[in-house]
């Protein structure tokens, strides 16, 4: 894979938090990603703190909060707008049965 994540760790993204192969750091920042970005969640003062924890400056908070808004934006816009995926980060669906078909 490219941009140094293993194809073995994409697969472990549904279970990061209880996965060896992602970091501490890394697993507070999916945690706040998804606080983030589910309408119903809420970063609530203890994973902010666990953040800072992990990120200790203002301007690391910032870049990674400002990553996952982005992300977001693109999201929703790209399904508003009915833009399909290119195909240059395939991922397999963790909801579908059977071995990952990368290309």
């Amino acid at each position: 894979m490219n941009g140094g994540v293993t194809e073995e760790k994409l697969l472990a993204i549904v279970e990061y938090q209880d996965s060896p192969l992602y970091s501490p750091k890394e697993k507070i920042a999916l945690e706040y990603a998804e606080k983030i970005t589910l309408s119903d969640e809420e970063v609530s003062d203890a994973l902010f703190a666990k953040v800072q924890e992990h990120f200790p400056t203002e301007a690391e908070i910032v870049a990674l909060t400002a990553s996952i808004a982005f992300e977001n934006l693109r999201s929703k816009l790209n399904n508003a707008l009915r833009i399909e995926a290119h195909g240059f980060c395939v991922m397999p669906s963790p909801f579908r049965s059977g071995p990952p078909n990368f290309p």
